[in-house]
């Protein structure tokens, strides 16, 4: 917790205003019981009726300035509150944007959401009791006892049997639910994680009828919750009524002890008045005290998760500025490249060697889990090379500042990803400045202009939050607008033309041939048709490359590609391709 505090040095003065807010509500407020002895004593024993009018008036503006103070401190401690856990946030965000995949990789989704919202709320709620409490607390604790003591000193060992019980009430609480509170995030983060997963996955439950299942697996999570939350709640309960025994005890104690003074001396009524209200104010401070130290145990797991992501320290780090001068013609070569994944036994890629050129399309296919898709997240650096170079038009990836290298790339993913915005807001993400004109070019190419033009508000239309309002080669066809729209030197296409259909990818990739004409064309495919007229075709076989050439000459050639090819054919269809491939 201590580590957040740097985050409070940005409002220094409003904590100084703050600190003097609470000063002086603390002194208002413990003038009132002595004032009111002093009523007692020198204006209702003695019939004083002018002493009490004007003692009561300066306790009325007392009590008027007290509030005030209260006001100004609780406002001040909410405004602190509210932008240091917006400061928190914010860092939190950017260190998540600055991460890698291979980083993020080291923390579920739902854990980050936990992290980002119920742990700085959390954080919050407690800085601020910390900035209403932690001085007006303690202050109003010490000076009341000063004041008691020195008001009725025959009296004051009843307030420390009373800070004993309430010590010792505390510590019990806290030894019984600190140890919970981890246990209690981490479940929030399991329920978190699986109302995620059946949210994002309830096509596959309900067409596999697994709804029964999931709600099981829900079930149990939630009431292992319930019941944690449960047994804190009851001992955080004991609180209040152990505090009232005490407070009521203690008052019962007072008005014994101070009646047994009075028949010694009447005038001691006064006194023991005051007494029992600076009795209160240490009750009540300890309290205060008391919850507070409640909640920084819990505040401290939460501080603890979110120093655990602003500490985090990325993979692959970034120059300041481009190392070297990139060829203006754009190129992406692989020199014995080797990747692993973190403490991963064996490799997901072997001695990788390409050179992609300008103007030419390279397509990479193979099994499942041949390492395709690995590959080509190595060109953005979502992930770092174990071994080898990867050169981006000449220059060494390690070598480029971050925005230098992505403005070269044009990444269209597995599956299409959108934005909750506009079609045009969505077309125009990694070319804020495109213009109109621009946009509708980029849809035309990418075969999306004819369902856009259909939608009730064109370009302007709806995308909702995920793309969930448009069907999935709706969303394919716009994330390749969007890389189209950005005019970068190398295009990245993992897979992304599974959705299509075969008469609108084959007019895709006609439309496409001008627009990469200048740039170099990365293609991820699992069918041979998409890939089949590629000027140069890797076959991946478990991370390495057993074949590297054009179609028909992989046919003759590479057993694993034939057996791609063979697969995806009729055997009349095959012939001829082997017949052609002979032939050639």
């Amino acid at each position: 917790m201590l580590k957040l505090f740097r985050y409070l040095k940005p409002y220094f003065w409003l904590c100084l205003v703050l600190l003097v807010a609470t000063g002086a509500q603390v002194y208002t407020t413990l003038q009132l019981p002595s004032l009111m002895a002093h009523i007692i004593n020198d204006g209702i024993v003695p019939g004083n009726t002018e002493y009490i009018w004007q003692t009561g008036g300066l306790m009325i503006l007392l009590a008027i300035v007290s509030a005030g103070c209260s006001f100004l401190a609780n406002y001040l401690a909410a405004k602190i509150g509210a932008n240091f856990v917006r400061d928190i946030r914010a860092d939190i965000f950017k260190k998540i944007m600055s991460l890698n995949t291979s980083d993020l990789e080291m923390y579920s989704t739902a854990s980050l959401i936990n992290r980002t919202t119920n742990d700085t709320n959390q954080v919050q709620q407690t800085i601020v009791m910390m900035l209403s409490l932690m001085l007006h607390a303690p202050l109003f604790c010490i000076i009341s006892l000063v004041m008691a003591i020195q008001t009725a000193p025959d009296m004051s060992w009843i307030i420390a049997l009373g800070i004993v019980l309430i010590l010792c009430s505390t510590i019990l609480i806290m030894s019984l639910v600190i140890p919970k509170f981890k246990i209690f995030q981490k479940l929030l983060d399991k329920i978190t994680l699986i109302t995620r997963e059946n949210l994002t996955g309830l096509k596959v439950i309900r067409a596999f009828d697994n709804e029964d299942l999931e709600k099981r697996k829900f079930s149990k999570t939630n009431n292992e919750l319930t019941k944690l939350l449960i047994f804190i709640d009851k001992i955080l309960e004991l609180q209040n009524p152990l505090i009232n025994v005490i407070f009521n005890g203690l008052t019962l104690l007072c008005t014994y002890v101070g009646i047994t003074l009075l028949t010694k001396d009447f005038a001691y009524l006064g006194n023991m008045s005051a007494f029992a209200q600076y009795v209160t104010f240490v009750m009540i401070s300890f309290l205060m005290l008391s919850i507070l130290f409640v909640m920084l145990p819990r505040a401290n797991v939460s501080a603890e998760r979110i120093n655990e992501i602003l500490k985090t320290s990325p993979k692959v780090h970034w120059k300041d500025k481009t190392i070297g001068i990139p060829e203006k013609v754009p190129s992406v070569e692989f020199k014995n490249v080797d990747f692993y994944y973190t403490n991963a036994e064996e490799k997901v890629l072997d001695n990788i060697s390409f050179l992609a050129k300008a103007g030419e399309t390279t397509a990479f296919i193979g099994s499942t889990g041949s390492g395709k898709s690995t590959l080509i997240n190595l060109v953005p650096r979502f992930y770092e090379a174990t071994s080898g170079e990867i050169l981006v038009n000449g220059v060494n990836v390690d070598n480029y500042e971050k925005d230098d290298l992505m403005k070269r790339i044009g990444l269209v993913p597995q599956h299409g990803i959108l934005f909750s915005g506009t079609v045009k807001s969505n077309i125009k993400f990694g070319a804020q400045n495109a213009t109109d004109e621009q946009v509708v070019a980029a849809a035309k190419v990418a075969q999306a202009d004819n369902f856009i033009n259909k939608l009730p508000k064109k370009y302007d239309a709806h995308i909702a939050q995920g793309g969930t309002n448009v069907s999935g080669g709706q969303k394919q066809r716009l994330s390749i607008a969007r890389a189209i729209c950005k005019n970068p030197d190398i295009f990245i296409f993992d897979d992304s033309f599974s959705a299509l259909d075969m008469k609108t990818d084959a007019n895709l990739r006609e439309a496409l041939k001008p627009i990469v004409n200048d740039a170099v064309v990365l293609i991820v495919a699992q069918r041979v048709s998409t890939i089949k007229n590629a000027d140069q075709i890797v076959v991946l076989d478990d991370g390495k490359i057993v074949g590297k050439g054009k179609h028909l000459e992989l046919l003759k050639k590479c057993g694993i590609y034939k057996d791609i090819v063979k697969s995806q054919l009729s055997d009349k269809e095959f012939a001829r391709e082997m017949k052609e491939a002979e032939h050639a």
